[in-house]
C-alpha cells in the first residue's frame, strides 16, 4: 500500500493518468481490505466459544439450558451470541439442542432397554409425548417402531 501511494505521489504532477490508476488501485486495495474486515466482524463464534457452548450442551442434556447459560459460556451478550450462533451452526440454539437430545435418545434406544419414558428424561424431555413428538419432527417416525427396527438381534 505504501508503495502504491509514494507512485501515486512521484507520478502526480508529470503522469496524472498513471497517478489516477494508481489512485484507483489503491483504492481497491483499501476497500477489499476494509470489507475483509466487515466479514470477520459478521462472522460467526470462535473455535473456542463452539467448543465450549457445545461441551455445555451436552453436559447438560438431560436438564433445562438456558441461552442465557450458553451466551455466558462464550462470553458475549445474549443477542449477539444468537446471531453468531445461527451463523456458525446455520441453527438457533433451541433446534440445535434439540437435535442433540434426539441423536442422545437414538443411543439410548440402541444401548439399552430402558423404557422410552425414563429415556425421555435423560435427554431433558419433559415425558415420552414429548420425546415422540420430537422424535417425529427429527426423524420422521415414531421412537418405539425406530428402536424395533434399528435395534441389534437379541438386544442390550
Amino acid at each position: 500500500m505504501a508503495r502504491t501511494l509514494d507512485e501515486i505521489r512521484d507520478t502526480l504532477e508529470c503522469d496524472p493518468q498513471a497517478a489516477r490508476a494508481a489512485a484507483l488501485r489503491l483504492a481497491k486495495l483499501l476497500s477489499s481490505a476494509a470489507a475483509s474486515e466487515q466479514v470477520y466482524a459478521r462472522g460467526g463464534l470462535s473455535p473456542w466459544q463452539e467448543r465450549a457452548v457445545l461441551r455445555y450442551m451436552r453436559e447438560r442434556l438431560a436438564r433445562r439450558v438456558r441461552v442465557k447459560e450458553l451466551a455466558e459460556q462464550a462470553e458475549l451478550s445474549v443477542s449477539h451470541f444468537c446471531r453468531a450462533f445461527r451463523e456458525s451452526f446455520g441453527t438457533t440454539p433451541h433446534l440445535h439442542l434439540t437435535r442433540l437430545r434426539v441423536q442422545r435418545a437414538k443411543s439410548l434406544m440402541l444401548t439399552s432397554r430402558d423404557p422410552l419414558s425414563q429415556i425421555a428424561l435423560a435427554c431433558g424431555m419433559a415425558d415420552q409425548a414429548h420425546l415422540s413428538k420430537l422424535f417425529r419432527r427429527a426423524v420422521g417416525d415414531t421412537p418405539s417402531s425406530w428402536r424395533r427396527r434399528n435395534m441389534p438381534c437379541g438386544g442390550s
